[in-house]
């Protein structure tokens, strides 16, 4: 069984001591197999908040897959941000600012949504799609396939549209076509789990919180998200089911920081099934 835990919006410069304690317990006792880190690793780019964030990644002890985003390139430095606008996340995570992690049935791909001459929104190219769907094209049947941005590329409610990726529509049309499962995101700092309709096949946006920051939303604690991808996770899924499944099962669990208990406890699993290929060994 694949295990890939979801950070987002750490905002290293924010991050809250207590939090980032118990995340890394959480990590070493889930033991993911990868961890993906989708954006705004900083709070603003100072190399110091990028050492700290790389320093927190190294005690994943898992591979991990990182992209930067607008909080990740220097905004009051405008010397910097136009002439090396990714040199700090590349001192800290190397020069790939869209990493690619494959195991036998569990395959992510990161895009850099960035515009350097853009302050928050984010954007996705032609060229940036066609790269991600001739790399879906070629994944196994049995592979988990995610896709990783940092703006959402759905939102639940018609107040978050504003906050949206640019080219949203289009990317997830084609490459729910050339086989996309999950496509993970932050950027708000609201998680959630959101099916989209009227696409090729089914997909999925999952979106994690703020991982470790002070930067909440009220009501929304801190909060990341485990994937479970594999026959383990379908026997779990499927031990008590409320309607026949036949097929792989995805679970998607929700695990947020209690203040109380000072670490992150599971508060949601939602179980998908994406429609490509057969059962994970």
């Amino acid at each position: 069984m694949s295990v890939v835990l979801h950070l987002s919006d750490t905002h290293f410069g924010t991050e809250q001591p207590l939090v980032l304690e118990a995340l890394a317990t959480l990590a070493a006792q889930q033991q993911p197999d990868v961890v993906v880190l989708s954006g705004d690793i900083t709070q603003r780019a100072r190399p110091t908040q990028f050492k700290a964030a790389k320093a927190f990644m190294d005690r994943m002890v898992a591979p991990a897959v990182v992209i930067p985003d607008n909080h990740d390139i220097a905004l009051f430095d405008l010397w910097t941000r136009m002439t090396q606008p990714y040199g700090r996340f590349s001192a800290a995570f190397g020069p790939d600012l869209e990493p690619v992690y494959q195991s036998p049935d569990c395959l992510v791909v990161g895009v850099n949504t960035t515009r350097a001459g853009r302050h928050k929104h984010g954007e996705v190219s032609a060229s940036q799609m066609a790269r991600v769907v001739s790399l879906l094209a070629a994944a196994k049947p049995q592979q988990l396939c995610v896709v990783v941005v940092h703006q959402p590329a759905a939102v639940p409610v018609a107040g978050e549209r504003a906050n949206l990726l640019r080219g949203h529509e289009a990317a997830t049309q084609v490459w729910a076509e050339a086989g996309a499962d999950l496509v993970l995101g932050g950027h708000i700092h609201l998680p959630f789990t959101l099916r989209v309709d009227g696409l090729a096949r089914r997909l999925w946006v999952v979106q994690a919180g703020t991982a470790v920051s002070t930067r909440t939303r009220p009501g929304v604690p801190n909060s990341v998200n485990l994937l479970r991808w594999g026959d383990a996770a379908t026997a779990l899924a499927t031990a008590t089911p409320a309607a026949p499944v036949t097929g792989p099962i995805c679970l998607i669990e929700r695990w947020d920081f209690c203040a109380h208990q000072q670490a992150f406890a599971l508060t949601a699993v939602t179980a998908v099934q994406p429609e490509r290929g057969n059962s994970p060994d």
